[in-house]
Order: structure tokens, then C-alpha cells, then sequence
């Protein structure tokens, strides 16, 4: 799941085993399952509507603080701050290959912690065993 597009689509993914819970009388689980759907969506688009000065974005991109101020200065990317104020959306910036392709959704847990994943599993398991 580390990839972008496997993340975007788990929403959808829980959705669909609610559904099936729900029609094995799994109706707690199931709402869990779009508690958390909903929550995940909610921060991917909280994410991608992430601000960026041209500096903070060079370090997220991979890019200098220049060349970004030259592809919104040209239009190439949208400016989400005001001129002579740049700043650039998560969503809109370009990514040089060895840049990370996405910031981590939350800090890896500590020792002890039980991830969103296992719950989830747990959930989806003990609802319809």
C-alpha cells in the first residue's frame, strides 16, 4: 500500500467490504469500515491541499526554488498563494524521480502501537468470522 494510487483507492476498498459485512449482519463493523473511509478520504484531499513557500516546495520536489518560481511565474503551476507570494499545492507539484512520491500519512508507529491497517483487519476478520 505504499503507493499513491493503492492509497486513493482503500476508501473505496473499505466501502465495498462494509457492504459486504452489512449483508452478513455485520452492521458495527461495517460502520467502522466507513468511519474510517471517510476519515482516510479527508486527509488525502487535506493533504493534497497542502501549501508550499517555493523553498519548502523545493524540498518536497526535488526541484530548486527557482525553477518552481519560473513554472508558476509561466503558468505551469498553479500559484494557491497571491503575486509576489508564490506558494504551490501538494496536488500540483512535480516530482524529480529520487523525490518522494508522497509524505507519509502519519509517523510509523512506536513500538506498541497498533496501526489503522490493523484495526481494520481486525475489524473485517473478526466480522465476518
Amino acid at each position: 500500500m505504499s503507493d499513491r494510487k493503492s492509497v486513493k483507492n482503500l476508501p473505496a476498498d473499505w466501502r465495498k467490504q462494509a457492504k459486504a459485512l452489512r449483508r452478513y449482519g455485520g452492521e458495527t463493523p461495517a460502520v467502522a469500515l466507513d468511519r474510517c473511509a471517510d476519515d482516510l478520504e479527508a486527509t488525502l484531499v487535506e493533504r493534497d491541499e497542502t501549501t508550499f513557500s517555493l523553498v519548502e516546495a523545493a524540498r518536497e520536489s526535488g526541484y530548486s526554488a527557482d525553477h518552481l518560481g519560473r513554472l508558476v511565474r509561466d503558468g505551469k503551476i498553479p500559484n494557491a498563494g497571491r503575486p509576489g507570494a508564490p506558494m504551490i499545492a501538494r496536488r500540483d507539484l512535480p516530482r524529480k524521480a529520487h523525490a518522494p512520491t508522497e509524505p507519509p500519512l502519519a509517523e510509523k508507529p512506536r513500538r506498541g502501537d497498533v496501526s489503522n491497517v490493523q484495526i481494520v483487519q481486525s475489524i473485517i476478520q473478526r466480522g465476518i468470522e
